[in-house]
């Protein structure tokens, strides 16, 4: 008989959560107009889009449905926080400055300013739990910065950064904190105001919803400027026929996560910290990365030493899981994360992320645990002689 393998790679993708395909179902089939249509059925298309703005706007504690905009995913959302903010504000300066350990997304749009529209870019390290100091943003920061983006918690090693601390020093001074908030925003834990952030990216197949939608927060009054023009849609910052049914499952999936009908946080980090407390005393030598308690609570981010994780896996099929980062995958390049927070090349090698969520049990903790210990001991280098 063949069983699923256990699913632990919760950062890559969630699982569509059925509440959440109920809600899309009538916007695949019977409820199929175009909301930009004045008919009836594009009537009830526009409606079932504002109900789903709302409902993202409540989830990260937006002030108006109005500050959300819909994207395809928080990849295109990161390049429209950036390239349509940096550009809108090219008069008053051209520098940007980000962290080492982003999101490639986030790199990239970056770079893409740097290499057409000449801007100048300042990457600021991170220390070994992969946090950035306040301290060295401000020190990173000249007259002519224009933004700032930080993620909220890393999509590796799952660490959350001081986004409030860095409003703190960004707001005063006028240049717009971004943040990808990608992995928080689905378990609860992003709240805009409190973290004092311009612009939030969102995607939601990490909360249980569809692929291939995501949101941009923007804060009222923040000016921004257009990456696909055509159409008036999303305010004029996003034209394209909006894709009513994600858009509706987005807005479902993030409703469950405001009416705490799903499993809170705690429950996910207990789970987390019985498997992280089971693996470190099976398994010699095993780290953890990432900082011990604020990280995000599904995150397991495990180096064993002396052991190649893309090896481990190959002997692990009946877990899903990964070595890092979905978005790495073929590319034979230690990751960048690993990397900045001081692993060397062979040690990133050797990390494997095991990532839970709200459909992970205590029976696929135990089956886990057995699972990695055995394939880890099979693979682990022969003590020498003497030992």
């Amino acid at each position: 008989m063949i069983t699923e393998p256990i699913y632990l790679d919760h950062q890559a993708t969630t699982p569509l959560d059925e509440r959440v395909l109920e809600a899309m179902l009538p916007f695949l089939t019977g409820e199929y107009g175009n909301p930009s249509s004045p008919h009836a059925y594009g009537r009830t298309a526009a409606r079932a889009v504002r109900t789903a703005r709302r409902h993202v706007a409540d989830l990260v504690g937006a002030k108006s449905k109005l500050e959300i905009v819909f994207t395809s995913g928080a990849t295109e959302a990161n390049h429209l926080a950036i390239a349509g903010t940096a550009l809108a504000a090219r008069p008053h300066g051209g520098h940007i400055v980000t962290t080492a350990i982003e999101h490639k997304a986030v790199l990239a749009a970056c770079q893409r300013l740097v290499d057409h529209h000449g801007y100048t870019l300042t990457r600021v390290g991170v220390d070994r739990h992969g946090r950035v100091h306040p301290a060295d943003i401000a020190a990173a920061l000249t007259p002519n910065t224009v933004l700032v983006s930080v993620m909220h918690a890393n999509n590796e090693i799952g660490t959350f950064q001081r986004l409030a601390a860095i409003a703190e020093i960004t707001t005063p001074r006028g240049i717009l904190l971004h943040t990808d908030a990608a992995q928080s925003a689905g378990c609860g834990l992003l709240d805009v105001d409190e973290l004092g952030v311009d612009l939030a990216s969102l995607s939601a197949h990490k909360l249980h919803g569809p692929k291939g939608i995501g949101a941009l927060y923007i804060r009222g009054g923040v000016r921004i400027t257009a990456q696909q023009t055509g159409g008036g849609q999303e305010r004029g910052l996003r034209a394209g026929t909006p894709n009513v049914p994600a858009i509706v499952g987005f807005g479902a999936a993030a409703r469950l996560i405001t009416t705490d009908v799903v499993p809170p946080p705690p429950r996910i980090r207990a789970l987390r910290d019985q498997l992280q407390d089971r693996l470190l005393a099976a398994i010699p030598g095993a780290v953890v990365n990432g900082h011990p308690h604020r990280r995000l609570p599904g995150n397991l981010s495990l180096t064993l030493p002396g052991i190649e994780a893309a090896d481990l896996l190959d002997r692990l099929p009946g877990i899903a899981a990964s070595t890092g980062s979905a978005c790495n995958t073929g590319s034979g390049d230690p990751s960048h994360v690993l990397t900045a927070i001081g692993l060397t090349r062979d040690q990133a090698r050797a990390t494997l992320r095991l990532s839970l969520g709200r459909t992970t049990t205590e029976n696929d903790i135990e089956q886990a645990v057995d699972l990695v210990t055995r394939a880890a001991h099979t693979l682990a280098p022969a003590p020498a002689d003497g030992a």
